[in-house]
């Protein structure tokens, strides 16, 4: 494998995908080895800088990450990020990470294009497929309720996926297929909280638990962004989950076609029927605070993703 070095921009909503390239480029990366990981808006921007600019006594190579990388839209910020990137030493490899799809322009100009990668979500066919591929690997077989009960209770990201999969595995063996029963009964009693969970809290009008769950969610460096991205995709669905209902048309087979074929799921969606009549009105609401998010400092974002979770739990 040839060796990579320089800077590099992984951009974009899967997750799994970006793991993956960041492993295979940690592998093609010679001697010895020091990583460092920052998050951006936690570390302070001049204490990353002065570990870019300076080298390691102890290290041959470093590789250094910067995860949230599109909290850096200052003049100054990325004025001095472009000119680090410029003078980065040789044995240093940096990457800048992000959910989000583009970086400031100054920025992603300073990077190669052909070191600059976007991982999209999957689309349904393809997580299909990679799910019968993942437990044909392991040595297990899973019935096509199996499937679509994991498409509908696990985020949409291949490694989240892995994460919940290889725990279905654990947890119900390899000695018969596994059923979508299995996968509800399975993950409704082990899952750790997500977007989704965070959909069913607020469906619910659980304030409390809606907002444990946020927390719970940035304890694991989950990015506020992609907390409203699957809230804008849960909500959507809810929009098709009306319209059956308004048109006479709801039935095992359309909420299927919608991914709603599981009693847990249904029952949520129903719940969140009761409680917004209008779904279009969740996502006008979330798309004006994904517009603050994303316009506001960080010292914001929390209390701003505090608001939108009362104001779509007291709807």
């Amino acid at each position: 494998m040839a060796e990579k070095r320089g800077t590099f921009l992984y951009l974009g909503p899967e997750l799994g995908e970006k793991l993956d390239a960041l492993k295979k480029l940690r592998s093609s990366i010679s001697g010895d080895l020091e990583e460092t990981v920052f998050y951006a808006g936690e570390t302070a921007l001049p204490e990353i800088l002065s570990i870019l600019r300076n080298g390691s006594l102890f290290a041959e190579t470093r590789l250094i990450i910067i995860k949230n990388a599109e909290v850096f839209k200052k003049k100054e910020e990325t004025e001095s990020i472009t000119s680090c990137i410029k003078k980065l030493q040789e044995n240093t490899t940096l990457v800048l990470v992000s959910e989000e799809t583009k970086l400031d322009k100054r920025i992603e100009d300073s990077v190669p294009k052909e070191n600059k990668q976007i991982f999209w979500e999957l689309f349904e066919n393809k997580k299909n497929e990679w799910l019968q591929s993942f437990f044909r690997r392991e040595g297990c077989r899973i019935d096509e309720s199996g499937v679509r009960a994991i498409l509908e209770m696990v985020e949409n990201n291949t490694d989240a996926l892995r994460r919940e999969c290889g725990r279905l595995i654990l947890f119900l063996g390899k000695d018969k297929p596994i059923s979508g029963a299995d996968v509800e009964h399975c993950l409704s009693h082990s899952r750790e909280e997500s977007a989704f969970t965070l959909f069913a809290a607020i469906a619910r009008g659980n304030l409390t638990l809606s907002l444990e769950i946020v927390r719970s969610l940035t304890a694991a460096r989950h990015n506020f962004q992609a907390i409203t991205a699957a809230l804008v995709w849960c909500f959507r669905k809810l929009r098709d989950y009306l319209y059956l209902r308004s048109s006479g048309t709801i039935n095992d087979f359309e909420l299927k076609k919608i991914g709603l074929g599981f009693s847990k799921t249904r029952a949520d969606y129903d719940e969140a029927s009761r409680r917004w009549p209008l779904a279009e009105d969740a996502l006008a609401l979330i798309g004006e605070y994904e517009y603050l998010l994303r316009s506001s400092g960080t010292a914001w974002e929390e209390i701003l993703m505090d608001t939108l979770v009362l104001k779509l739990c007291l709807y």
